[in-house]
């Protein structure tokens, strides 16, 4: 995968977007992500946000934790999102996220929209080097999702709230 380079005002409006608590407000307006924390009480919280192709419609989970690290697949698994892998030769590969696409035949589109990662960490968003299965976040990190119309490289999802 390609590392994603943002320009810097896009940058800046992810950084001022992010809230690094967990009691911030949300930016779809519902409960703060805190009191919607799967396991709220734990002393560490890490995120999985969704961008879909309509780029308004977007989710955000968070997952609490005990230890000082939370790997990518305990983290979707625990946030509760509906997503469905295929398994390659390299790992799995996440092909439908919060039922998007609604039907699919192959995981990796040959021409089309394929999902594609990003790891937020200290307020700055890159395109994941590994799936998501080898990804470890730390407390307040994210993984992100977003749904792209090609292969070519886009930007990384909403800032979390």
């Amino acid at each position: 995968m390609r590392k994603h380079l943002m320009s810097a005002s896009a940058a800046l409006a992810l950084i001022l977007g992010a809230v690094y608590a967990c009691g911030g407000s949300p930016t779809t307006g519902s409960s703060s992500p805190a009191s919607s924390c799967v396991n709220a009480s734990a002393p560490h919280h890490a995120y999985v946000v969704v961008q879909h192709s309509a780029l308004a419609s977007h989710l955000q989970k968070c997952v609490g934790f005990t230890g000082d690290t939370i790997d990518g697949q305990s983290l979707m698994d625990q946030s509760t999102i509906q997503f469905q892998t295929q398994t390659f030769s390299f790992g799995k590969a996440v092909c439908q996220i919060d039922s998007e696409p609604a039907q699919f035949s192959k995981c990796f589109a040959d021409a089309g929209p394929n999902w594609a990662l990003f790891v937020e960490t200290n307020g700055a968003w890159a395109e994941a080097q590994t799936g998501y299965t080898q990804v470890s976040l730390h407390d307040k990190e994210a993984l992100g999702w977003r749904y792209t119309a090609d292969q070519s490289p886009s930007p990384p999802p909403l800032a979390k709230a």
